[in-house]
């Protein structure tokens, strides 16, 4: 149970934390950021990955496949969202 605790606590201070920086960003570096973000992402695939080929029980396999599919659409629709915004510096 203090095991738990702890990474709740841990876990609504980096909530607390990130909205204070993400709030202070000016909109100039936004699209930089989301490339960075979009970057690390990526590694989120990698773990999910590593989680599923791990699974012992058909759970275990199914959320691995759940996490895989849902940090494959968190960085593709980040490298969407990027491009959009990259778009709109084109000169026509």
């Amino acid at each position: 149970m203090g095991e738990l605790m702890v990474g709740l606590y841990v876990f609504v201070l980096a909530t607390l934390a990130g909205r204070e920086v993400i709030t202070k960003v000016p909109p100039t570096l936004h699209t930089p950021l989301m490339s960075g973000a979009n970057a690390i992402s990526g590694i989120a695939i990698v773990g999910a990955i590593v989680v599923a080929a791990k699974a012992d029980g058909m759970t275990q396999t199914v959320l691995g496949i759940a996490a895989i599919a849902m940090a494959t659409v968190n960085v593709v629709g980040g490298f969407l969202v990027t491009d959009r915004m990259l778009a709109m510096f084109r000169k026509r």
